[in-house]
């Protein structure tokens, strides 16, 4: 089994971004915009890590991962689940941003996950425009069905919504055939 010298472990919300180094224990917390981002990847390709742990979000992650991934740092995403089942297995019950982000790196240092090829620009922005088709296309069916029972002054503002929806569902398949096409 490859031992991991320096695992980072990386706690994503909205506002700041908490790092723990492990083993040597360096903690901070930057704020979660391109001045921190930016401090925060020259300070980790000082430091050199073996691995950079972050879970996934739903999609908060995504700008610092980009950001770490263009620096040729070796990131990883993670499922949180598996980070939580590790705390619990641990003993860490706890739960602060703080220790967090210190699970994350003795995760890293402990199970070793593959870094795996992250998805290109492209891909990512392609992925991002058929997320946005899915949930068009859920709200335009639930407008649709609340049109069926709607009366009087409510139907015609359900109805040009209908018609908005259709329009912006319309923009994203057209832009998703041009990425297609593109690529």
């Amino acid at each position: 089994m490859n031992s991991v010298k320096t695992s980072v472990g990386i706690d994503v919300s909205k506002a700041v971004l908490d790092l723990y180094a492990h083993p040597t224990g360096v903690s901070q917390q930057v704020s979660y915009d391109p001045v921190g981002v930016g401090g925060l990847v020259a300070e980790l390709q000082a430091l050199e890590p073996d691995i950079v742990v972050l879970e996934a979000t739903g999609g908060l992650e995504v700008s610092v991962v980009s950001e770490l991934a263009a620096a040729q740092l070796p990131v990883v995403v993670v499922n949180p689940r598996q980070v939580r089942d590790f705390a619990r297995a641990t003993g860490r019950l706890a739960k602060t941003d703080r220790l967090d982000a210190r699970v994350l790196a003795e995760f890293g240092a402990g199970v070793n996950p593959p870094l795996r090829e992250l998805p290109d620009a492209a891909q990512r922005e392609l992925q991002e425009l058929v997320t946005r088709r899915h949930q068009l296309v859920k709200m335009l069916t639930m407008e649709k069905n609340q049109l069926q029972r709607a009366g009087g002054r409510v139907r015609s503002g359900i109805a040009a919504h209908v018609e908005w929806l259709g329009e912006q569902l319309g923009e994203v398949e057209q832009e998703i055939s041009q990425l297609l096409r593109a690529n």
